[in-house]
């Protein structure tokens, strides 16, 4: 079954726009916020609705930390996460085998990964420093 074609609509443009420009990872508040600043009318379900439909789009990637609300990320490519213990930052780490990890797990299992998430935790230099 194919995915339903989504149309780039005003709203969802400028929310990837938003997305991209920040490398932050931030709440669906945070972008609302923003985006808010060119379109005063727009509604917080609004942006949520939007931002389900650029994940389904594979325009951005959602990150659920099993929190009470999630951060989404302009990038929706393979790639890794930090989140830092202490202040709750989100970093990105490119790792060179991220592609190869999945093409891997395709050849020496019988399992067919499309996707990949992996997560580091720990402290971020900043909060190392103040310890």
């Amino acid at each position: 079954m194919a995915k339903p074609k989504h149309r780039m609509t005003k709203q969802r443009k400028l929310i990837l726009e938003v997305l991209r420009s920040t490398d932050s990872h931030p709440t669906a508040d945070w972008i609302y916020e923003q985006v808010k600043k060119e379109i005063p009318n727009i509604s917080l379900g609004t942006v949520y609705r939007n931002l389900r439909l650029l994940s389904e789009m594979n325009k951005i990637s959602v990150l659920d930390f099993g929190s009470s609300y999630s951060r989404f990320d302009g990038n929706p490519h393979n790639h890794y996460h930090f989140i830092c213990n202490n202040c709750e930052q989100i970093f990105d780490i490119e790792m060179p085998f991220n592609e190869r990890l999945n093409e891997k797990i395709n050849n020496e299992t019988p399992f067919l990964v499309e996707n990949h998430r992996i997560d580091f935790t720990g402290l971020c230099p900043e909060c190392q420093n103040k310890n």
